[in-house]
């Protein structure tokens, strides 16, 4: 590897020094929300014995995952916002692509385990508590955080050996392989085809496990004499088919079509919506229709003030 570059510079969102104050507020703002809302979840999780369930155990990893993946984002983000030269380290700018993107398969495989522990809690009611257990349950965690991790090790080494020695300038707002390989002069075509078959693996096999998972769910819940029982069978699959339906929109939108396709505005829209958007609307999404989580909140409300208050 033949290096000339030691740092990059994001453009970002390029506009005037007033606009760029605006989105500063406005993401600072969707930043923090972010922060509180997931932070309100896992805490609600820790705090509330009714929740320690694998259901709402698994919530709240996601929740604190949701954390860890914007921050791996978005201080940077801000950061440029109030910086002339934008500039990032030639290792922070890897590192960055590292933790973000792994933190990412982290999302998907959590969507996936989510998914299954639906599948058995609905499909395989009377066995459930033997098949989910505390052993199992931990097993599943413990796979949910380190499997991104490891999943992206080779994409991550294979991008971070090619030769960059001409232009450092990426036309976005985080360190995304694409612009990056496009920026090598060095000949790419084995990384980019690794890196690609890599995403379709890791995006369409994930994706078809949820499908698999929820299609077992509906018919099975259509089995249900009662329309009591399938409206509330469905009501505990429904917050988290609505965010398997913007993250795995968002993402498939961005990195299984060709880019070629999209104009670079269009690329950034799409990664800021699942980067930064979707994680301030998780913790709306499950807590709104989720009558336990909800009440959950309140007593962290209640125990926030009184401590205030002491």
């Amino acid at each position: 590897m033949d290096n000339s570059v030691s740092h990059f510079i994001l453009l970002g969102f390029f506009s005037s020094w007033e606009i760029q104050m605006v989105y500063f507020v406005v993401f600072s703002v969707t930043y923090m929300l972010t922060l509180m809302g997931n932070t309100a979840i896992v805490c609600a999780v820790l705090w509330d014995r009714h929740l320690h369930t694998p259901m709402y155990i698994l919530l709240g990893n996601f929740s604190f995952l949701e954390i860890c993946y914007v921050t791996t984002t978005v201080p940077n983000m801000l950061a440029n916002f109030l910086s002339e030269t934008k500039t990032i380290t030639f290792i922070g700018c890897f590192v960055q692509f590292y933790f973000f993107f792994s933190f990412g398969c982290d999302e998907a495989f959590y969507l996936c385990i989510m998914a299954f522990d639906r599948y058995l809690a609905i499909c395989h009611p009377l066995h459930y508590p033997a098949i989910m257990t505390t052993y199992l349950c931990t097993g599943l965690v413990a796979f949910g955080w380190l499997s991104g991790f490891i999943f992206f090790i080779i994409p991550v080494a294979l991008i971070s050996q090619l030769s960059f020695c001409g232009s450092n300038i990426i036309d976005h707002f985080i360190c995304d392989p694409v612009p990056l390989m496009a920026l090598s002069c060095s000949k790419s075509h084995a990384t980019k085809i690794i890196y690609s078959t890599f995403n379709i693996i890791f995006m369409v096999g994930t994706f078809i496990f949820i499908l698999i998972s929820y299609t077992l769910v509906i018919f099975s819940v259509l089995r249900i004499p009662s329309a009591a029982g399938k409206r509330k069978a469905f009501s505990t699959c429904a917050s988290h088919l609505t965010v398997v339906i913007l993250f795995f929109g968002s993402i498939m939108t961005m990195y299984v079509r060709p880019v070629s396709e999209k104009p670079l505005e269009l690329q950034k829209l799409v990664t800021l919506f699942y980067s930064v958007i979707t994680p301030l609307l998780n913790p709306l999404i499950y807590s709104l229709r989720n009558k336990d989580m909800k009440a959950a909140l309140r007593k962290v409300l209640v125990i926030k003030r009184t401590s205030h208050k002491t």
